[in-house]
């Protein structure tokens, strides 16, 4: 029998119950528009303010969210935020300031904004960053009209393709195309990483650069990059990293070093704000100093210690508001400056020992389609045991009931049944042999009980869905208001 609390709101209100009282002389300076007005009442519930409390506190706490949980996203980064970067990021100094504030009246955070480009060049090997776009795929398309205009201006307008391998994350072929590129897509060899050969058959004066990341979508190091970046710049191209998977590299390696020439980099995954739920994101856009004047505008400078905007002569032009999501960038400078340089060197070593800790654990049942060890994520192919007929789906939907997110699934497509987990440097051993002994148990139910685990999830308020429908179909309110 279901407790009061686990009921629907609506099915607790009874008539005349009362909450809050909204004084209609409370909004007497408020006009509305005719066409805005209720010609009815609306259908609210009638709850009593401590029906109301204990609803919204039991919704609260059925939310997933990493304070609470493990989040084991693969290509995702969910590493948990300190504290003190919601602190330190919400002081008034910067809560209540005004983008169209004159420079002199805000060079606080305009010293923050500069040391920040300054932090992310040296980590990445670039030159100069501007923090203005919103999330990775905003940075993409910002790197993408870089690469553009910068052929164009050297006069090489026959410059249309971006090479992508089938490995990519999807944003980057989607990307290159809303930058008006054509894409020329490339098989990758078995590991995900970059087929030489074939690379070798498309290059050509028509194309304009290389989108690549590394390590790639599954985890795996580009062995072969510098060889890579010489066959792309030889023809006139340009190599642009995708910073997604950037945690595995930080104190190793650094995309500049590789050849790269523009990285964008999704700071809210590397550098501290989870972003579940869509947001908030942010992507800073590096690049070497010959495409420093491409930059996104405004950008900030130091002038002798007083910092100033300036916008680049040959800028793509502005693509967000000012300058970007700054709460963002804010935990990200704090995140560098607690860690410093001689602890921010061990990120990438922690995060890749964490992965390749449960990857280890688990190949007896998890059947894995790159056997080498592999850097801050890898992939299972499903079960090694497929006789059940037990997919990847089941158990990403089984590891609900034991408490944990499920990791990225069905992708990268280089797998038929991809399950791509990634742990963080910030996760624990107790955490990670908790979540490895999770995934063992779903292996034996599923080959002792299959039903049992075709049919979960059964813990969660919402149970197993006909998830094509919920796509096409969503109910996203009790009733008709």
């Amino acid at each position: 029998m279901l407790n009061t609390y686990d009921k629907l709101i609506f099915e607790i209100s009874r008539k005349n119950r009362i909450s809050h009282n909204l004084h209609k002389n409370d909004f007497k300076n408020i006009n509305l528009p005719e066409h805005l007005l209720r010609t009815s009442e609306a259908n609210l519930p009638e709850v009593s303010e401590l029906d109301l409390v204990r609803h919204y506190t039991k919704v609260s706490q059925k939310n997933f969210g990493i304070d609470s949980n493990f989040y084991p996203l693969g290509s995702c980064t969910m590493k948990y935020n300190p504290k003190i970067n919601d602190e330190l990021a919400t002081l008034k100094g910067f809560s209540e300031i005004h983008p169209l504030q004159p420079a002199k009246t805000q060079q606080g955070f305009l010293r923050i904004y500069t040391e920040l480009s300054s932090y992310l060049s040296e980590i990445t090997g670039m030159d100069a960053y501007s923090l203005n776009t919103y999330a990775g795929a905003h940075g993409e398309l910002a790197g993408l009209m870089i690469i553009k205009k910068y052929h164009e201006k050297n006069k090489d307008f026959k410059r249309t393709k971006i090479i992508i391998p089938d490995s990519a994350h999807g944003t980057n072929p989607a990307s290159a195309s809303v930058a008006g590129f054509e894409v020329i897509e490339i098989k990758s060899n078995q590991d995900g990483t970059m087929n030489i050969e074939a690379l070798k058959t498309v290059l050509n004066d028509e194309v304009a650069g290389l989108m690549l990341t590394n390590p790639n979508t599954a985890g795996v190091f580009e062995k072969d990059i510098l060889e890579i970046s010489k066959l792309v710049h030889d023809v006139g191209g340009l190599l642009y990293y995708d910073g997604a998977n950037l945690n595995a590299l930080l104190g190793i390696s650094r995309p500049g070093d590789m050849g790269f020439d523009i990285t964008h980099l999704n700071l809210h995954k590397t550098f501290s704000t989870p972003h579940g739920g869509g947001g908030p994101g942010s992507g800073p856009v590096g690049v070497k100093s010959f495409l420093k004047e491409f930059l996104p505008k405004p950008i900030v400078v130091d002038k002798n210690g007083y910092y100033d905007f300036y916008e680049p002569i040959d800028s793509i032009g502005s693509l967000s508001n000012f300058f970007g999501n700054a709460s963002v960038y804010l935990r990200a400078y704090v995140y560098i400056r607690s860690l410093g340089r001689e602890n921010l060197k061990h990120v990438g070593k922690l995060a890749n020992l964490n992965a390749n800790y449960i990857k280890a654990s688990l190949k007896d049942q998890y059947q894995l389609p790159i056997l080498e060890n592999t850097m801050h994520e890898f992939v299972f192919n499903g079960l090694i045991d497929k006789s059940t007929h037990v997919k990847t789906l089941n158990i990403a939907k089984r590891l609900l009931d034991y408490g944990f997110h499920a990791p990225t699934i069905y992708f990268p497509l280089i797998f038929n049944e991809s399950m791509m987990i990634e742990p963080t440097e910030t996760e624990s051993k107790e955490t990670l042999d908790d979540f490895i002994n999770a995934l063992r148990k779903i292996a034996l139910e599923a080959h002792e009980n299959p039903e049992l685990v075709l049919h979960a999830p059964y813990q969660t308020p919402v149970k197993k869905l006909d998830e094509a429908k919920a796509a096409r179909e969503p109910k996203v309110k009790y009733q008709d208001l």
